[in-house]
Order: structure tokens, then sequence, then C-alpha cells
């Protein structure tokens, strides 16, 4: 099988793991050949990241044509910036790369979708269906029939039980559990080591076990406008 390129979009911790990532999956037989970075900030311009060249801006992604594309940006202040930014690129779904670690279990009932990275030591049963653009830290585990919409991110260590349905751009934090056939809103942020045992509303900050309101989210709307039906779980 040709060697496949591969353009890596931000430069930041979630985009040097994901380069180790890649480095791992070569080393178990993969076939990609990792060409660079691309980030926005002009100090990075000429410099390496774990090894890998900064080529340039965002927006050069079409200098690239031929090499396919992950974003990895993201984090508990600026969730939603992976979303805004693949609604920035505007490339077509074949363009995304999808990246497993060889450590992590993903049995043949399982889905995930483009532009999705799962990190090692992940588990998923049976029957778990993930959208596009996710961002799976390592070890977490998702149980039977957990369905997760695009643009989610899982923190390290998070736990789902069975039939959890979690919206389009929600963010769990590391170490939280969600117990089963609870529902996570979109847009909404469950904090570090939260226990949820009740749904999750659209679009708010949930904390503490059991895990309670805490705040709003702010843009909600501004997100659901630009996005339109990604905030439901992927269909069947």
């Amino acid at each position: 099988m040709a060697v496949q390129p591969l353009i890596i979009i931000g430069a930041g911790g979630f985009a040097r793991e994901t380069i180790e990532l890649v480095r791992s999956v070569n080393a178990d037989g993969g076939d990609w050949e990792l060409r660079g970075v691309l980030d926005d900030d002009p100090a990075l311009g000429g410099e390496h990241v774990s090894g890998i060249p900064v080529l340039g801006p965002v927006d050069s992604v079409d200098d690239h044509g031929d090499a396919s594309v992950v974003v990895c940006v993201g984090n508990p202040a600026n969730f939603v910036s992976r979303a805004l930014l693949v609604d920035r690129l505007d490339l077509p779904a074949d363009r995304y790369a999808t990246l497993v670690h060889p450590s992590a279990v993903v049995p043949p009932t399982a889905s995930v979708g483009p532009g999705s990275v799962v990190h090692a030591m992940t588990v998923f049963t049976t029957d778990v269906r993930v959208g596009a653009h996710v961002a799976v830290m390592p070890a977490v585990v998702l149980t039977h029939d957990v369905v997760v919409g695009d643009f989610v991110t899982f923190g390290a260590g998070v736990r789902l039980a069975g039939g959890v349905e979690i919206g389009c751009g929600a963010y769990l934090g590391s170490g939280a559990v969600i117990r089963e056939q609870v529902v996570i809103g979109p847009w909404s942020l469950v904090g570090a080591g939260s226990v949820v045992t009740r749904p999750v509303p659209a679009g708010e900050v949930w904390v503490g076990n059991p895990a309670r309101y805490l705040r709003g989210v702010e843009r909600v709307g501004d997100l659901d406008r630009r996005l339109g039906d990604r905030g439901r779980p992927n269909p069947a």
C-alpha cells in the first residue's frame, strides 16, 4: 500500500500527542508520511514540533492537496475551537484521516468518523458509534451502545456506561464517569473527575460527585447556527 501524506493542524499538546500516535501506528506497520504541522502562530514559522516541521499557517492546507488532514486543537478553556476550525476549512470528509493507536481496542461493531483520533489503551466494547473530529485521550472506556456526536472531546480516563449519548461538541474532563443511559447535551462541559447520574442539558457546565450545574457555556446559540444538525448524535 502506498504511503499517505498527513498534515496535522495545530501545534499544542493534542497535536504533539497525535504525532506520537502516528509514530506508533507506523511502527506497527502503518503507512503515514507525517509531512508537517500547520499553525497560525507566526512565531512557529520554520520551527519544529516534536521533530515535525511547521509548514505555515492553517489556510496553507490548500498547498497540500494530496495530504490527509487531522485537526488537533482544543482545551477546556476553548473546547469549541476544533469545530470552528473544521467549519472554517470547509474540507470534504474524505480529506480527513481517522487515527487509532495500535493499543486501542476498537471492535468491528464500532465505528469511528473521519478526523477522529483515538489514543492509547482506549477500549470500545461493542456497538459504539463515534462521530467525526472526536478527540479520545488515553485509557477512555466506551461501553455498549454508546453514541458520540461530532467534535466531542474525552479527557484521559473517562468512563461511559452503556447506552450513553454524547451530543456534538461536548467536553468530558479527565476521569469523568457517566452513568448508563444518561444524555450529555451538545456543547456542554463535564468537569474532571465528575460523576454524572442524570442528563446534562445543552450548553451547561456540570461538576462534582454527583455532578451539578455550575454555569452556562457562552456562544452555544452561535455554534448551533453555524454547524446546523451536528448538535445531535450521529444516526445509526
